[in-house]
């Protein structure tokens, strides 16, 4: 019987948790245009500003998630777990220092700022919910169907 030791264990090959924030970063700025306009619209052109400063937060906690993770994993799956644990808290005091060094701006708006941040990590993480395949054969993104 062979034990595994997950101190000493790593994950090698592709990374899904890369390739899945690749196609959120890809959907932020597809939805982008959308609520930067809505910014404008409700806020002028600070709140344009201001959720594009927002939604480029967003984009980057998701990559810097995946990049933790993937960087971890090629460790050891004991480190992907404390990855995991500690790179939420730092990405939270990542999120909250971008925040702190502009809420004092001119241009920054905290109403369209702080709704932002909540709903484009929660929109983007639902859209995401779609393409996500739940299987091991297929880790990461779903397999697209060839076209004839």
């Amino acid at each position: 019987m062979t034990v595994v030791d997950p101190l000493s264990q790593r994950l090698e090959g592709p990374q899904p948790a890369m390739e899945v924030a690749r196609d959120l970063a890809r959907r932020g700025a597809l939805i982008a245009p959308v609520l930067i306009g809505l910014g404008a619209v409700f806020a002028g052109s600070d709140g344009a500003a201001t959720v594009a400063y927002a939604l480029a937060i967003v984009i980057a906690n998701f990559l810097l998630a995946a990049f933790m993770l993937g960087y971890a994993a090629q460790i050891s799956l004991a480190m992907m777990g404390a990855a995991a644990l500690m790179g939420f808290l730092i990405r939270l005091s990542l999120i909250f220092l971008a925040v702190m060094l502009v809420k004092d701006l001119s241009w920054v708006r905290l109403v369209p700022l702080g709704i932002t941040l909540i709903a484009a990590h929660l929109g983007l993480l639902f859209w995401e919910m779609r393409y996500i395949s739940g299987s091991l054969a297929y880790p990461g993104l779903k397999p697209h169907p060839k076209q004839f």
